[in-house]
């Protein structure tokens, strides 16, 4: 997390600085304590500093410590004394207030100006800026204050009276706070370095002043909720937070914030210490922390982690110490610990607010909401404190407990609650532009929202006054206008329409004689022509209220412009309305009762401003200026214009351009030259004078001073610079005709420059350039130019409306702007100084009042001087016109996108000119069907003529060439319009192919039905779509399911297994011996046994080599055995297997419906496999249904087949029947056809005359249509399907046709006899073919019929896989539900199975390491065992030195460790010499044990008489007795941490289990919830009657809701399962009675194997006991049978005894002469003591004399106490040492005093290092001796 640390110590010293702490505290015994800045400044002067006397001077060197010491501390108290008291004199006083008199603001005037102070008096503000933060506070209970530019207004909200309160500073107001008890409050300003004022409220006296908060404004502060803090956070650049003990004037901390604004700050309500600061993409946590420096303020920035980056404009602190914040987007977020624990949305991922969250409050334990799309909602604070995410989504849903939606155009910005103790009144801010009373006491709300106040939102656009009345009119982009009574103060109307207004300008009296018009222009380039009237004048009319004393009357609505519209002017005849807009054009209308269009002119740029030439110039023009520095002359239009044209565009008029160049880079510098010329000048002058005096004097000056012209060379002057892009133009004025003032922005502002018409105009605008040709500097606006101008009445004044909120008065004495006159004038900061701009002032008709509307939405009020008394205290409202009542309203212009007048006009211009082009087309049309009628009468005359008179074809033709023509001009249109309608074909191509992939390629089989011949049986196809790839998919998937493998839920149970000795790996026991048990054989020297001795040994050798191999063998085969053997945990596979089995299926079972039914593992459902259900079920239907649509296709086949044969069989018979009479000719049977839902593919089928034939039904229906004035067109298709079903039946009635009559003949009887014949022939053939036919008919039907009841009974299976299919669904989609939470649970599970899974293994390593060290270990203490019994069988039966040998087998000794890798030989004889020593002791050890028992025999070397190859052979036993006892130390560390990690493994097991259990259980009981949802679930069984079994009293009961479903089958498993069970029973009682007697027989021959076994081992220990006299290892004697090493040994021993004899003599005389050494050096060392003795008499005698002269003058060297003290313990230390180095002198005298003691070097401590100091110590050096004394650090020793 990163956190950022801010400190902030209290110092108390910058804040008491007078000149800072502005006018400190008056003095109290004075009763007057409101005080004026100057007198407090004086009176906090005149106190003392508080550090001058804090310094005391130090104590004398000679004085006493104690002494100086105590007058420090009185001194200290003294001081701290006169501290308290002059912080007590510090404190401000209670009752203190400042003079508001001396405080506020004031206007500021230049010198010579003649201009009162109180020139501008404030009158009212009819504004109200909502765009700012918090800017509605309630200070009482009818009092609401908001900052208003430079002035907080205090309103009342019954009287709605005003009371203002001025800034101090100038510069504006940040924010305002009251505090807790509403009897202060703070007004934060801006300017440079603003302050903090806290007014008593409501005598609204300055009560503190708080400085040095911030560097450039305040943009919020709070009290905390005791009221004795206030916090307070400044804007850009310093962003500085501060906390103030604001009734003491000084700052308590102080911190930077953030490097971004900050939007508010304020004190956790419930924890003391804690702050909280939020702001743009940040939130920030602060704690008051007392550390060791002081107290501090610690910050934590909010981290947002995976949540966007958002602005936080609202947010609330919580008792717990969350924080809940809101979102652009309008969620919460819930804040701990610095970061986001949940972000908290409505139901469905809906957002809390459809916009930002601008506002928390925590009121009767709801948390409220207010946001920017006008809703209140609350909340239930435990929930939303409690949230927490249950996904990775990080979101908690929540519903609101209630809301109140205030209106449709309504942003909340901020709301207060009431005063008033339990109400629920509220007051809310609007973006918008109102002040709502709210009630909110949910859920028993009584009052309905009530809009309080309402005023313009945002930047007023245009305002102007009536030239007659105290009315002014307003407009802005919040779509409406105002009218203001500003006499009354008060508003008398407003209109709202569709879109902002731009610009306003009231009509003059010229216009309107009650001058009650106005000209509004709007963003969407319209115009509309308002009157105001009063309605109370007006005639009671039905639809007018009388309740109003003012309202507007749309008069006309015309729209000039396709771009908002900046400027609106009335010529000085009043004749000429011009308009101006930022689409580059002005427009003038005729004015009249009806304004008529003139024209428009275009201009180089956006329209600036409008302003006709005054009545003084001669010439009625119109000066436009431009945006981008152009202005444009224009002379005024004729009333009509151009109107006859075609367009509104004034063309050749006379217009004037000037293009503004700028000439301030040139004027800076003309005047750098002109100040170096002065300067030159000044030097010169000073030199001239100079020479003068040196004349005077009588000195000749000489001649380098005569001729001294040396001056600096002057710097280059900076180039011209030219903006680019230009300078913006503000606003232009004339003076004369022709010439005109302009001011600029940008870089050219602070001047006004004076401009004229160039005479030689250019023709291009674009390339002119134009420079002023003079200028007035105007002081103080290098970056505040001038944006709007206004004068008197009697042109005695001038007003300019700055780009900083503040207005400017300059005086002007004949009227006009004569050169130097803007250097004095009046200026007052009004509006607020950063983007408060001045967008229009105004001077009311009679000049006692001065308007100005800003950008920050404030309009105010002023009087000019002292009030009048005014004849009227309210402005006259124009009466309406007579007949106004009657008149319809003109038609408003509501569209943005309608056309402007000219876009009309040209549109309509359009429109004719294509009508008359069709008028054309048809004249010319009908000349061409008069000739093609003549010329087709020329063909049919040439027809009639005789062929030798008639012309041919080709000389009619009056030229070849006009055909060709016309053919190859066809040929081009076609192929044209081909390349014309290529995209159209294409798309439809397209289009019909989608239609059919989607409609037809998508269908497998289409609906086919099959009608029988004759009865009227049908059977039809199912409309079957293909398998969507969703379905392979899902396919595809479930088989991955079904592959085998293991589920999650399957565990691993171990039965009583864990002990089982056959896990252990069978290699373990083919590990190698130690070698212990090996004989060894010296490898470097030959046997001295020869003969039949070592034949001997060698046969004992093998027969015991064999007898250790048997006894391993039956070792191996015992272990074999003993592995072999089960468990007593142990069960059969089967067996277990069989009893899960029976749990499962024995039991009280429950029912599904059961509470407490739990749902086996292999009946768990989840969506996986419910979608795998689905999939199977999906494609048994979709098999059975492509089955029967098979088999109907195929019935249709045949049916074709079958009218085929028909038709055959019935030509045949045609052909009969002409051969017989009419009499005997039977009927003909009817062919069948192939209905069209036999054939539907057909209709898909189409050629191209069936195209053509439907275009023209198409176009023929549309001419019916349009005759007709019908609007919807007949469809075309079924009258073309109508079309081709009777074509249809036209051909079947071939078939119908009757057969022709023979011709009656006379015949012969020989022919009427072959007739006969023949005709019998006929007959029969007929009969033939006719029953055929029928046959073949029934046959079909007969098959139709039987494939219909197949069909039938299918129908009945889909139906019932339909409602499964629908069950499964709807179980699908519950499970889908259960989804997320069953994966969680499932995953839980999981892990904790495969945690389990992993700590199983882990203990089943552990355990199997654990045998294996076991074994190890056995198997080390058995070789331990052998080689004690070899060793023991080594000594042989009655050896003197079996002590002695025994002593050194089992002796203990330090012996060095084997390292890897050798180190240095430093540490190698390190290493000797500690084992050596080690060694040593533990001889000495071994001498002091055993001095009483063995003599004085020395462990390492044989003794005397003893053999040297037995000791030689104890040595070497010894070794690898102390080889096995490391591997066994060894093994057995390695032991305890495996059963270390073995018991934490179980206990981790243990916790795992506990999991594991707790895991399973919580998805039994979510498997339980899931199936009691599911059991909610309608499942459709139908049954027919004889399934119902249930009954009651032989009845079917009414009513089956207890009724089971069951399937039949397994009602008849369940019978046959009883029978089962009851054999099964018989079999495994009868398998347990022969179990029972096999256990019996085996029990006894248990007990005789027992009691063999007893027998026989009685019998070994007989046979021991009779051949041993004692129990013995068999195994051990067997394998130690003939030790060739120890015979070896012992003849070792004999040879070398007598060697050893005669080298211990050597070594006797060699002692002998040591001795005589060591009793010299014990002399010497006995001389070194007594020479010690004496110097440490000595030392004791310094010391007591040192003590003696430290004493007496510790008070001239007090300042070295320290020193010498660290000196003194130096030399303790120095004594210790040597008093244990004495020590060890003494113990080595009391060592060499002992016969055959060994001398060991003396301990030599180290000492630290003696520095050197001033004074002379005697040394005395002590000569090193060879046991070490005197070493480095000791050798030698300063003594004083």
């Amino acid at each position: 997390m990163s956190e950022e640390v801010a400190s902030s110590d209290c110092s108390p010293e910058k804040q008491d600085d007078p000149n800072e702490a502005g006018g400190g505290p008056a003095d109290p015994d004075t009763e007057n304590h409101t005080v004026s800045i100057s007198e407090a400044t004086a009176q906090a002067e005149v106190e003392p500093g508080t550090g001058a006397e804090a310094k005391t001077s130090p104590a004398s060197e000679n004085t006493d410590a104690e002494q100086t010491v105590a007058e420090g501390v009185a001194e200290s108290k003294v001081n701290g004394e006169e501290e308290e008291e002059e912080a007590q004199k510090r404190r401000i006083p209670e009752d203190l207030f400042y003079d508001y008199e001396e405080l506020h603001s004031r206007a500021f005037i230049t010198e010579h100006s003649n201009l009162p102070q109180n020139l501008l008096q404030l009158s009212h503000s009819f504004g109200y800026d909502c765009r700012r933060r918090a800017n509605l506070q309630l200070l009482d209970e009818s009092t609401l204050a908001f900052v208003a530019g430079n002035v907080l207004v205090l309103l009342d909200i019954h009287t709605k009276e005003q009371r203002h309160v001025r800034s101090c500073s100038g510069g504006g107001i940040g924010t305002i706070m009251p505090h807790p008890s509403k009897r202060y409050v703070a007004v934060a300003e801006k300017g440079k370095q603003p302050n903090i004022i806290i007014y008593e409220y409501p005598s609204l006296r300055p009560y503190r002043i708080l400085r040095g908060g911030t560097g450039q404004a305040y943009s919020f502060v709070d009290f905390n909720r005791e009221g004795t803090l206030l916090a307070s956070v400044g804007s850009a650049p310093d962003y500085m937070l501060t906390l103030w003990d604001w009734r003491q004037e000084q700052v308590t901390l102080r911190c930077k914030a953030f490097s971004q604004d900050i939007y508010r700050v304020s004190f956790s309500p419930d924890n003391p210490g804690q702050l909280i600061t939020s702001g743009s993409g940040h939130i920030k946590f602060w704690k008051m922390a007392n550390t060791f420096t002081g107290l501090k303020l610690q910050g934590i920035l909010g981290r947002f982690g995976k949540t966007a980056l958002t602005d936080i404009e609202g947010y609330v602190g919580l008792p717990d110490g969350k924080v809940v914040s809101g979102s652009e987007w309008g969620n919460m977020l819930l804040w701990d610990g610095g970061l986001i624990k949940v972000e908290i949305c409505r139901k469905e991922g809906r957002t809390c607010h459809s916009g930002a969250i601008q506002q928390f409050a925590l009121y009767e334990g709801e948390l409220m909401t207010i946001g920017t799309d006008g809703a209140v909602r609350s909340w239930d604070f435990e929930s939303i404190d409690a949230a927490d995410s249950v996904d990775d989504s990080g979101l908690f849903e929540i519903e609101p407990m209630n809301e109140l939606i205030i209106g449709r155009n309504v942003s909340l910005s901020s709301m207060v609650k009431s005063t008033i103790p339990d109400s629920a009144i509220w007051y809310a801010q609007d973006f918008n532009g109102g002040i709502w009373k709210l009630d909110l006491s949910f859920p028993n709300i009584t009052q309905d929202p009530e809009c309080l106040f309402s005023f313009h939102a945002g930047a007023i656009e245009d305002m102007d006054v009536s030239g007659s009345s105290h009315l002014m009119a307003t407009t802005a982009l919040d779509r409406t206008v105002r009218i203001f009574d500003f006499l009354s103060k008060k508003e008398l109307t407003t209109c709202r329409y569709s879109m902002g207004g731009t610009s306003l300008i009231w009509a003059p009296r010229i216009v309107s004689s009650s001058e009650s018009v106005l000209a509004v222009g709007f963003e969407d380039g319209v115009v509309r022509l308002l009157e105001l009237y009063n309605p109370h004048s007006l005639h009671t009319v039905a639809g007018h209220s009388g309740s109003k004393t003012a309202e507007l009357y749309l008069q006309q609505a015309f729209k000039p412009h396709n771009a908002p519209v900046t400027a609106i002017s009335y010529d000085r005849n009043g004749a000429i309305m011009a308009t101006g807009s930022v689409d580059c054009t002005v427009f003038f209308f005729a004015v009249g009762d009806k304004y008529e269009p003139i024209g428009f002119v275009t201009v180089p740029g956006p329209v600036q401003g409008l302003q006709w030439a005054p009545q003084s110039h001669e010439r009625n023009t119109l000066l436009v200026a431009c945006q981008t520095g152009h202005v444009v002359e224009v002379e005024a239009p004729g009333p009509h214009g151009q109107n006859e044209s075609s367009t509104y565009h004034l063309q050749n008029f006379p217009i004037r351009h000037f293009c503004f160049s700028s000439i301030k880079s040139r004027i800076k510098r003309d005047s750098e030259m002109a100040r170096r010329q002065a300067v030159k000048e000044k030097k010169k002058q000073e030199r001239l004078e100079r020479l003068q005096k040196m004349k005077e004097k009588g000195v000749e000056p000489t001649e380098e001073e005569m001729h001294e012209e040396k001056e600096d060379e002057d710097e280059e002057l900076a180039p011209l610079y030219i903006p680019n892009p230009p300078s913006p133009l503000h606003c232009a004025f004339y003076s004369e005709p022709g010439t005109f003032w302009l001011s600029m922005g940008g870089y050219d502002s602070g001047y006004l420059y004076h401009c004229k018409f160039a005479e030689q105009q250019a023709e291009d605008d674009s390339e002119q350039k134009d420079e002023p040709f003079s200028f007035l500097p105007v002081q103080n606006t290098e970056h505040n130019p001038i944006l709007t101008v206004c004068l008197s009445s009697v042109r005695q004044l001038l007003l300019c409306g700055m780009q900083d909120g503040s207005i400017r008065a300059f005086p002007l004495e004949a009227g006009e702007l004569p050169p130097g006159s803007m250097q004095t004038y009046w200026a007052l900061s009004v509006h607020d100084n950063h983007y408060g701009s001045v967008r229009q002032l105004r001077f009311s008709h009679d000049g006692h009042f001065v308007l100005s509307a800003g950008a920050d939405g404030n309009i105010f009020t002023f009087r000019l001087l002292e009030q009048e008394e005014l004849q009227r205290h309210q402005a006259k409202v124009p009466s309406p016109r007579i007949g106004l009542e009657a008149e319809p309203e003109a038609p408003d212009i509501e569209d943005p996108a309608a056309y402007s007048i000219e876009t009309a006009k040209q549109k309509l211009e359009l429109e004719r000119m294509q009508k008359e082009a069709e008028l054309q087309k048809q004249e010319r049309r009908k000349k061409l069907a008069e000739l093609q009628g003549r010329f087709q009468t020329l063909l049919q005359q040439n027809q009639t003529l005789p062929e030798h008179a008639r012309l041919q074809r080709s000389e009619l033709e009056l030229d070849h060439c006009f055909r060709e023509d016309a053919e190859r001009m066809t040929a081009e249109r076609v192929r044209e319009v081909r390349r014309e309608l290529a995209w159209e074909e294409e798309r439809h191509r397209i289009g019909l192919q989608k239609l059919q992939e989607r409609f037809w390629n998508s269908v497998v089989c289409d609906t086919v039905s099959v009608a029988a011949v004759e009865s009227g049986h049908k059977v039809s196809t199912y409309r079957l779509l293909p398998l969507s790839s969703k379905f392979h998919q899902l396919k595809e998937h479930g088989r991955t399911l079904q592959q085998p493998g293991t589920t999650g839920q399957e565990r691993w149970r171990s039965t009583g297994q864990q002990n089982d000795p056959s896990i252990v790996p069978a290699l373990q026991e083919g590990l190698a011996e130690p070698a212990v048990l090996q004989p060894r054989a010296p490898q470097a020297r030959l046997s001295k046994l020869v003969g039949r001795q070592a034949e001997k040994l060698r046969k004992a050798a093998e027969k015991a080599e064999k007898a250790h191999a048997k006894i391993e063998k039956r070792r191996r085969e015992w272990s074999e055995l003993y592995a072999a053997k089960p468990n007593e945990n142990c069960e059969d596979p089967e067996d277990v297997r069989a009893i899960r089995l029976a749990k499962e299926n024995l039991g009280d079972f429950k029912l599904k419906t059961a509470k407490d039914f739990t749902v086996p593992e292999h009946l768990r459902m989840n969506a996986e496999k419910k979608r795998a259900q689905l999939v199977i079920l999906e494609e048994q239907i979709y098999q059975r249904k492509s089955e029967m649509n098979a088999r109907v296709l195929a019935l249709r086949d045949s049916k074709v087949a079958l009218i085929s044969l028909l038709r055959s069989l019935l030509g045949r018979l045609l052909n009969l029947q002409e051969l017989l009479p009419v009499g005997k000719r039977r009927p003909l049977p009817t062919v069948p056809t192939l209905l069209p839902e036999e054939t539907p593919e057909r209709k898909l089928r189409y050629s191209r005359a069936t195209l053509q034939r439907f275009a023209a039904l198409r176009d023929q229906a549309g001419r019916s249509a349009q005759e007709e004035g019908q609007e919807e067109l007949p469809d075309v298709l079924e009258l073309l399907q109508q079309e081709l079903k009777e074509d249809a039946h036209a051909q079947e009635k071939i078939t119908h046709l009757q057969v022709s009559t023979p011709i009656q003949v006379p015949l012969t009887e020989l022919e009427q006899a072959s007739k006969q014949v023949e005709e019998i022939r006929s007959l029969y053939m007929q009969d033939t073919l006719i029953t055929q036919m029928e046959e073949a008919v029934w046959c079909f039907d007969a098959e139709l019929c039987l494939l219909r009841d197949e069909k039938l009974r299918l129908d009945v299976q889909m139906k019932l896989a339909d409602l499964q299919h629908v069950t499964l669904f709807q179980e699908l989609l519950l499970l889908k539900e259960f989804e997320k939470r069953e994966n969680t649970l499932q995953e839980r599970l999981n892990s904790c199975v495969q945690e389990e899974r992993e700590l199983r293994s882990k203990l089943e390593e552990c355990k199997q390491q654990l045998e294996l060290k076991r074994r190890d270990i056995a198997k080390l203490q058995e070789s331990e065992r052998t080689l004690t019994t070899t060793f023991l069988a080594s000594l042989g039966e009655n050896n003197k030195f079996t002590d002695f040998l025994t002593r050194v087998f089992k002796k203990k000794i330090k012996r060095v460790k084997k390292k890897e890798k050798a180190g240095t030989k430093e540490e190698e004889e390190d290493s000797e010499d500690d084992s050596d020593e080690g060694s040593e002791w533990d001889e000495d050890e071994e001498d002091e044990e055993s001095e009483d028992g063995a003599g004085a025999l020395d462990d390492n070397v044989c003794p005397p008489n003893c053999d040297p190859e037995l000791f030689k052979n104890a040595v070497l036993l010894r070794e690898q007795r102390l080889d096995i006892e490391e591997q066994l130390l060894e093994e057995k560390k390695t032991t305890d941490s495996l059963k270390k990690e073995y018991d934490s493994l179980v206990k981790k097991e243990k916790v795992v289990q506990s999991s594991l259990k707790a895991a399973e259980g919580d998805l039994e009981l979510f498997n339980r919830e899931k199936q009691q949802k599911l059991n909610e679930l309608d499942v459709v069984v139908p049954l027919r009657l004889h399934q119902i079994e249930y009954l009651i009293n032989g009845e079917v009961p009414s009513k089956m809701g207890s009724a089971l479903v069951l399937r039949a089958g397994a009602v008849e498993r369940l019978q046959e399962r009883i029978k089962e069970l009851q054999q099964e029973k018989n079999q495994k009682r009868e398998l347990y009675r022969h179990a029972r007697h096999q256990h019996v027989q085996l029990s006894h021959e248990l007990a005789d194997m027992e009691a063999k076994i007893r027998e026989l081992e009685a019998r070994c220990e007989k046979l021991m006991m009779m051949k041993f006299g004692k129990l013995v290892d068999l195994e051990a004697l067997q394998t130690l049978s003939g030790n060739r090493t120890l015979e070896e040994m012992r003849q070792e021993r004999r040879v070398r005894e007598a060697d050893y004899i005669q080298e211990l003599k050597l070594w006797q005389d060699k002692v002998a002469d040591a001795r005589l050494a060591v009793t010299e050096e014990t002399r010497e060392h006995t001389e070194h003591l007594l020479k010690l003795n004496s110097l440490m008499t000595q030392q004791k005698l310094l010391e007591d004399k040192l003590n003696t002269r430290q004493k007496k003058m510790a008070a001239q060297f007090q300042g070295r106490n320290q020193v010498e003290e660290e000196k003194r313990q130096r030399l303790q230390k120095l004594i210790q040492n040597q008093d244990e180095e004495i020590m060890s002198l003494r113990q080595e005298i009391s060592v060499l005093s002992h016969k055959g003691g060994h001398i060991l070097p003396p301990s030599q401590p180290s000492l630290p290092p003696i520095p050197t100091v001033p004074y002379t110590y005697a040394q005395q050096t002590h000569t090193p001796h060879s046991m070490g004394w005197g070493h480095s650090s000791t050798s030698s020793h300063g003594v004083e």
